[in-house]
């Protein structure tokens, strides 16, 4: 039986610190249905500091072309800096394109319009190596399509149920 990609989930984390490295939140849907409605929907939706972007690369704007399949992103942390938007448009897009286009020569997906990426990419404010970014946001959106199209690994997510009680986060420092 072959999985329906429609609304499947993946996470994926890239680089070997928070200052360098990237997660990335992908969803994946098929063109045409309500899951792509409902994303297509933000990317029509920017506010001050979210700018969702069609991915392109290219050298110049006026050699743009679009990643394909089409790379919806949307940046998680407020870019509100010059220098952090540069990180997340420059550099994680290209590094965001560069993953997807793994992931299609890996053959985890195909080079069709049948489906759209939307990624969701956090890059630290503070980031200054855009070559660590780009390679950062690379990884973590290959990893994170790969999950999507595949699935939990059923083993993990079995050991996250049993160590429910002693999971922690980076962010949390209470009790």
């Amino acid at each position: 039986m072959v999985r329906d990609l429609d609304g499947a989930i993946g996470e994926g984390w890239g680089g070997e610190q928070q200052l360098t490295g990237s997660h990335v939140n992908v969803i994946l849907a098929r063109r045409g249905s309500v899951t792509a409605a409902a994303l297509l929907t933000a990317f029509a939706q920017p506010s001050p500091g979210h700018t969702p972007v069609l991915a392109c690369v290219g050298g110049h704007e006026t050699k743009y072309e679009p990643i394909w399949p089409p790379l919806v992103m949307m940046n998680k942390a407020t870019a509100v800096t010059e220098a952090h938007q540069t990180m997340t448009w420059g550099a994680a897009q290209l590094g965001l394109g560069q993953g997807t286009l793994d992931a299609v020569a890996d053959g985890i997906i195909e080079a069709t319009d049948e489906y759209i990426v939307f990624a969701a990419v956090w890059v630290n404010a503070g980031a200054t190596d855009e070559t660590a970014i780009r390679k950062a946001n690379r990884a973590a959106i290959r990893k994170a399509i790969e999950m999507a199209v595949k699935g939990r690994d059923p083993v993990a997510a079995q050991r996250l149920v049993d160590e429910r009680d002693a999971l922690t986060s980076p962010f949390y420092s209470g009790e």
